[in-house]
């Protein structure tokens, strides 16, 4: 079968390699229809990985696929059935995951496509439990944008930020793939949204997205202008995963008693901050990783809903692989590029 493998750093290769053989127990054969791309894609392709691992290594965190094969003992999914696939390596035996907390896994084996063979081909074999079975109305697209995209910021707003009509919030990156999904789902819950992009041509479509306010962050100091649009109050969350180049801000644009949360550090992972700012102005900070497999499952509900919508920048072929890196690299795209498995 075809298989997208990075062999070393910036290196990746379209290769053909040994078909997964039948499924072990408690496992199933799922083809992989969509593979949807992610910035932890581009931290692995620069070879930012933070732990040991084995090159050649098949990329792709985020898919969805069609159950081909059952092994023995499954029965929560079918043949046939088109399912999201979880990005992790959980154990499925410890308190977080009983407790449907996988993100919390005690015992995480990696992360697929980052540190263990992903689902950039045409099948896999993966434990069932892995599986979150997509509803009618989802496409394969709908169904490959709900573990990392949907399912990360489902878990940012509602589990953690705990979101509330009527409050506002500022959500960086707009044009970004979970960003364009923050916007959706903060508008849908009722909330002011604030967002920033990085050039005027975004703006329109961040405004199609539902957002009131629109910053091209290139041009104005976002922190000034969330100030004024709040009437120096500040927002109650701010929805982060820059990093360094916007936290500073970030917390400047909180009001008091304000939450930030985060989920990632795409322009670097080490900052500063103002301790007597965030106890003075009782300011909450949330980590959050990843998602629960109910974020996933509530996030294809609202898609089959119509409530929210995946936002497609493209829709490319497996050979043009380095050019879509590339692209989200630069920050040049709006929404998601996906890779369509023929």
């Amino acid at each position: 079968m075809r298989a997208l493998q990075l062999s070393a750093n910036r290196k990746l290769e379209l290769t053909n390699i040994a078909a997964p053989g039948k499924p072990a127990p408690g496992e199933v054969t799922v083809k992989i229809k969509a593979v949807a791309l992610n910035h932890i894609d581009v931290w692995g392709w620069r070879g930012m990985a933070f732990a040991k691992r084995k090159m050649p290594l098949i990329i792709g965190a985020e898919a969805a696929g069609e159950v081909t094969a059952l092994g023995e003992g499954v029965s929560s999914v079918l043949p046939g059935q088109l399912v999201a696939v979880y990005g992790a390596k959980t154990c499925g035996l410890c308190a977080a995951c009983r407790a449907g907390q996988d993100n919390l896994c005690t015992y995480v084996g990696g992360v697929y496509g980052f540190h263990l063979d992903g689902f950039a081909c045409e099948a896999v074999n993966i434990p069932a439990r892995l599986l979150v079975p997509a509803p009618p109305g989802v496409d394969a697209i709908g169904a490959a944008v709900a573990p990392i995209t949907f399912g990360t910021v489902e878990h940012m707003l509602f589990d953690n930020a705990k979101l509330q009509p009527g409050e506002t919030i500022l959500v960086h990156a707009g044009g970004s793939g979970i960003g364009s999904a923050a916007i959706q789902l903060a508008k849908k819950t009722g909330c002011t949204v604030i967002t920033t992009i990085g050039s005027d041509d975004k703006k329109p479509k961040a405004a199609a997205l539902g957002a009131d306010h629109i910053i091209n962050y290139r041009k104005d100091r976002f922190e000034g202008v969330v100030r004024k649009l709040t009437k120096k109050a500040g927002v109650d969350v701010v929805f982060e995963h820059v990093g360094v180049d916007t936290w500073a801000g970030s917390m400047l644009c909180l009001k008091r008693g304000g939450r930030l949360v985060t989920c990632g550090s795409t322009s670097g992972i080490s900052t500063q901050m103002n301790l007597m700012q965030l106890f003075q102005q009782q300011l909450k900070i949330f980590g959050s990783f990843g998602c629960r497999m109910e974020n996933m499952a509530n996030a294809m509900q609202k898609i089959a809903q119509g409530l929210v919508h995946p936002v497609i920048d493209t829709v490319a072929p497996f050979n043009a692989i380095g050019e879509a890196l590339q692209r989200m690299e630069e920050r040049n795209v709006f929404g998601k590029i996906i890779l369509e498995i023929a």
